[in-house]
């Protein structure tokens, strides 16, 4: 739902295999191998998306922080019990919530920055031509692929933080469906702004910018 893409390569981009070129050995390409960082696995360390991960995790706590701030300015009121004799016992005064705040910020340097990076990447190399037909298929795949996704994941974010995985089952059953719409109605038509008139060196701030609206809501649901 994010595009945070970027220049990148490695696991996160270019995916690349394992095996070694047998041609043009150089004696330093183990030292280099070593200060780059590289892994038995094939892929660098410093090919993971930090900057879009930072960007991603800025925002998460930023729509958060706007979330809290209008709990903390529009403070709800519980009602209050029948037997209860203090009537203002029943104001509820919240106070900035730091373990809700790294949780989302957390999510996003983890999981929604990289796993975003990844996605808009292999969709603009598997449909780089910007035509009608593939700013269809982009909007249906985000919608359809990456909208759940995003959401499954929030989700069990929120509860593997709070230790409740086994109220997850119920979690989605009375969350997941509503949060999707209310994503369909805010990012299908961001997203066809983005593929279809945004140019290319502006995306990630025009995406960006929506996002905090977007992680804002999610902070909503997942208090």
């Amino acid at each position: 739902m994010d595009a945070l893409g970027g220049a990148g390569g490695g696991f996160w981009w270019g995916f690349r295999p394992k095996g070694r070129n047998p041609r043009r050995r150089s004696p330093k390409s183990s030292s280099e191998s070593s200060i780059r960082g590289r892994t038995a696995s094939g892929w660098s360390v410093v090919d993971f998306p930090f900057k879009q991960a930072v960007v991603a995790s800025s925002l998460a706590l930023t729509g958060d922080t706007l979330a809290q701030a209008r709990d903390l300015l529009f403070p709800s009121r519980l009602p209050a019990a029948p037997d209860s004799e203090d009537k203002d016992a029943s104001t509820f005064q919240p106070t900035y919530d730091w373990l809700r705040a790294l949780r989302m910020a957390s999510y996003g340097f983890l999981l929604y920055g990289p796993g975003t990076y990844v996605w808009y990447r292999f969709l603009d190399r598997c449909m780089p031509d910007p035509t009608l037909v593939n700013l269809s298929v982009k909007v249906l795949l985000n919608q359809i692929i990456l909208g759940p996704c995003v959401i499954a994941v929030i989700f069990a974010w929120h509860n593997l933080w709070l230790g409740k995985l086994s109220e997850l089952p119920n979690k989605y059953q009375k969350d997941a469906l509503p949060t999707l719409l209310h994503g369909f109605k805010f990012w299908i038509p961001v997203t066809i702004i983005n593929f279809g008139v945004v140019p290319l060196s502006a995306r990630v701030a025009f995406m960006s910018t929506g996002s905090i609206f977007w992680n804002f809501y999610l902070s909503t649901v997942c208090k």
